[in-house]
């Protein structure tokens, strides 16, 4: 795929991906999920959903994980919440436009563009949290995510990406 169809398939993904409402218990439901498709993968990961007002309301940690997984899931919120877009697909547009995070105005000891963040958008709300998956290369992270997401919201057809 060229950075352009990636870009086109991560912007479907986040148009398509969205909630309609989003609590608490939508996050327990969906965290259990993101950790079974892990799991189903036979992959450890670090899962973690955040709201943007900073209270995590699901936290999981495989045994093969470390302090550095929840280091990574911070960079990747603080990507997510500030420019309320996958790290993916931010990570596809620095790619395309050859600039780095720091030419946007992101450091890279708070920030991070490698895919397993994506953003929890509600519907006619916009951006209210965000998922991280930590643990794998960021496309497998990335699309832990997306398989999660559309099995929670019962969406059947989700254009996948395969790696640059």
């Amino acid at each position: 795929m060229t950075v352009e169809e990636v870009i086109t398939v991560l912007a479907m993904q986040e148009e398509i991906l969205q909630f309609n409402h989003f609590t608490n218990e939508d996050a327990w439901a969906l965290g259990n999920l993101l950790v079974a498709e892990a799991k189903k993968r036979d992959l450890d990961t670090t899962v973690e959903i955040r709201l943007n007002n900073g209270h995590t309301v699901f936290k999981y940690a495989g045994n093969g994980t470390t302090l550095n997984n929840e280091i990574w899931a911070d960079k990747m919120f603080a990507s997510v919440s500030r420019m309320e877009k996958s790290t993916m697909l931010l990570y596809s547009e620095l790619k395309r436009s050859e600039e780095t995070m720091e030419d946007i105005g992101l450091g890279k000891e708070e920030y991070s563009c490698l895919g397993g963040g994506f953003p929890v958008r509600v519907e006619e709300v916009g951006v209210i949290g965000a998922i991280m998956v930590t643990n794998q290369s960021h496309f497998i992270n990335h699309d832990i995510i997306v398989k999660a997401v559309s099995r929670y919201l019962h969406v059947d057809e989700v254009p996948r990406i395969r790696a640059l």
